[in-house]
């Protein structure tokens, strides 16, 4: 299996530094490039096309939130997570309305952010527990402002009770090993279960999954 492929993006050369060194430790993951500012991020991007970009958000030059959007629009197939020092509301919305798949503050842990991306690159979404809360909350307030729209759709295929507080932790931001934990099953099951909920949902990730619970009045 090939190694997972990196772009590490992040004004701040030492920050960057660190992060290399943590993560080449991981030999599932390869870093192909750096980049100090949004529009050296546009050129990785195109240049290498790799997995994943971990995106700093305030850069000179180009912010992050722009550079998001620009390759989001131009490589989909490439999958951004936000790591920055920030939660502010407003910048959490705008990344993952620009097109980011990940939201971490670079306090997290070492195994959070491996995990992230791990996650990330198999098609599924990461957002900080802390954050998460932040963007369910502001999608909610936008739904409140806005004229009452129809009821979505039930489901096709109702949520077994095991799938429901699966999607309840999920709401919290936690990952599939927290699930694990709390529930008192294995991550593999976890796994499984996360799968059938993103399916009935008609989901593209567990962002959406999250949002879409969300509206259904199931969370």
């Amino acid at each position: 299996m090939r190694p997972i492929r990196l772009v590490l993006v992040d004004d701040q050369a030492l920050f960057r530094e660190g992060l290399r060194i943590l993560l080449s430790q991981s030999p599932r993951l390869e870093i192909v490039a750096e980049a100090a500012n949004g529009e050296e991020a546009i050129a990785a991007a195109k240049l290498h096309v790799p997995d994943i970009m971990l995106m700093d958000l305030r850069m000179p030059r180009l912010n992050g939130v722009e550079a998001t959007r620009q390759i989001a629009q131009a490589m989909p197939q490439v999958r951004i997570i936000v790591l920055t020092t920030f939660e502010d509301d407003d910048e959490v919305y705008e990344a993952i309305t620009a097109g980011a798949t990940g939201y971490l503050l670079k306090a997290s842990p070492s195994e959070r952010v491996i995990e992230a991306i791990e996650l990330t690159a198999r098609g599924e979404s990461f957002i900080e527990p802390s954050v998460t809360a932040k963007l369910l909350t502001h999608f909610s307030r936008l739904a409140s402002q806005q004229t009452r729209s129809p009821a979505p759709p039930p489901l096709a295929e109702p949520l077994s009770s095991r799938e429901l507080d699966v999607l309840r932790h999920l709401a919290h931001g936690h990952s599939n090993k927290e699930i694990a934990h709390e529930l008192g099953i294995a991550e593999g099951t976890v796994k499984n279960h996360m799968s059938n909920v993103i399916a009935k949902l008609g989901a593209l990730d567990r962002t959406q999954a999250a949002l879409r619970a969300r509206e259904l009045g199931l969370i």
